[in-house]
């Protein structure tokens, strides 16, 4: 059987450190505007600075059990409910048998169990509440979602470390186009600013404590940040039936795995060069198509290596390249969701945001970072990577529609 593998982006949703919409982390973004900040709740750590979200509590949806949400779980339901308003969809009128939803995190609810941790040494079991698991399981972000709108399609969460949101935006792409559903809400989540997971990545030598820098000579780790990105996507048949907003067009999606190491890149960056180019070869675009690239670009030494010389062989004509990272931190899961939006967005706006951090870049990389101000660039055709600890690679080809 063949598939009609390209669908219709129809809504977008933003929370991220820089706002709780959209408008508010496209203008950072675009501004090239750091968000990093000294974080008192880090504070004695290898690094404390992050990129948090303000008044997530100002997040909690109406919806049963919102009281007992993860943070992480608020911020994907406040992302959807943008992304659905920007699609003119209302979950009253569809008809929820065809609605898929798909999530994407890297970690679980850590806030939930941080505090029912914190309740169980102190005071025993019965302090511990019922509503620990329902907050703390990895599927509790699609399943709260899902619960809120009522969808009663395929539901499902998935984990490929910080190429999740990319990576569930690739799955609802396979689901639209089986023909298993007309619309798929696509959430990527993530809520991971806690000390114990800061620590972790501290010993990793993976954090910076002075900024986010992608692909600067003086780059040496990411900033951690929470958020959320959401993507409504559609059939492009369906979306044309009810005249929806026509955003862009997923054209192509790739995926494979380094099997190398369990947490450093293949340092060559093969299998990450497999997904970009099956992500082309199905969009059906040729490598000169591609307009600009929103990176992945983490601010780690050995990543952004590996992803610049992916993107020398693969795109040799030297597009001009972004990373969001600079502007939000690292969201972990988040980022491939997030990511994708603001590559939609760019797209329409005819520009590639500057790259914040960003002062001199790394003379060994042979690409072509955009820094200082935003780029006016007449772009058709985008590209937006994502890599995971494990290997995980996976790259989207977006088009203005």
């Amino acid at each position: 059987m063949t598939w009609d593998t390209a669908v219709t982006v129809t809504g977008l949703g933003l929370v991220t450190a820089a706002g709780p919409d959209t408008e508010s982390t496209w203008t950072a973004v675009r501004e090239g505007r750091s968000t990093a900040r000294p974080d008192p709740r880090l504070h004695g750590l290898p690094a404390s600075l992050s990129c948090r979200v303000a008044d997530v509590e100002g997040l909690r949806p109406r919806t049963p059990g919102a009281a007992h949400l993860d943070p992480a779980a608020r911020m994907g339901l406040a992302a959807v409910t943008q992304a659905l308003e920007a699609a003119k969809l209302d979950p009253a009128a569809w008809d929820p048998a065809r609605v898929a939803v798909v999530t994407g995190h890297s970690v679980a609810g850590l806030h939930t169990e941080q505090s029912a941790a914190a309740r169980f040494a102190a005071d025993g079991p019965t302090s511990v509440s019922p509503y620990f698991l329902t907050g703390y399981l990895p599927n509790m972000v699609c399943a709260a979602i899902s619960l809120h709108l009522g969808v009663t399609g395929p539901t499902l969460n998935v984990a490929t470390a910080c190429a999740s949101g990319a990576t569930a935006i690739g799955t609802a792409r396979d689901l639209l186009a089986s023909g298993q559903c007309d619309i798929a809400v696509v959430c990527g989540a993530d809520a991971a600013v806690t000390p114990l997971m800061v620590t972790g990545f501290a010993q990793l030598r993976a954090l910076s404590d002075r900024a986010s820098r992608p692909f600067d000579a003086a780059r040496d780790g990411f900033v951690i940040a929470e958020g959320a990105g959401a993507l409504v996507l559609e059939r492009p048949a369906h979306a044309a039936a009810r005249a929806a907003p026509r955003l862009a067009r997923l054209l192509g999606y790739g995926a494979s795995s380094d099997a190398h190491h369990l947490v450093a890149p293949h340092p060559e960056g093969r299998h990450a060069e497999r997904a970009l180019r099956a992500a082309l070869a199905e969009a059906g675009a040729a490598p000169g198509d591609v307009d600009h690239v929103n990176a992945h670009g983490t601010s780690t030494p050995r990543g952004d290596a590996m992803e610049a010389a992916v993107l020398a062989r693969v795109l040799p004509h030297r597009p001009p390249v972004t990373s969001a990272k600079g502007a939000l931190g690292h969201t972990l899961g988040a980022a491939g969701a997030i990511e994708a939006a603001l590559t939609v967005l760019a797209l329409r706006a005819d520009l590639v945001p500057p790259t914040a951090g960003l002062t001199e870049q790394d003379p060994a990389l042979d690409i072509d970072v955009v820094a200082g101000r935003a780029r006016p660039v007449s772009s058709a055709v985008a590209v937006s990577t994502s890599f995971g600890f494990g290997g995980h690679n996976a790259a989207l080809v977006l088009a203005r529609d």
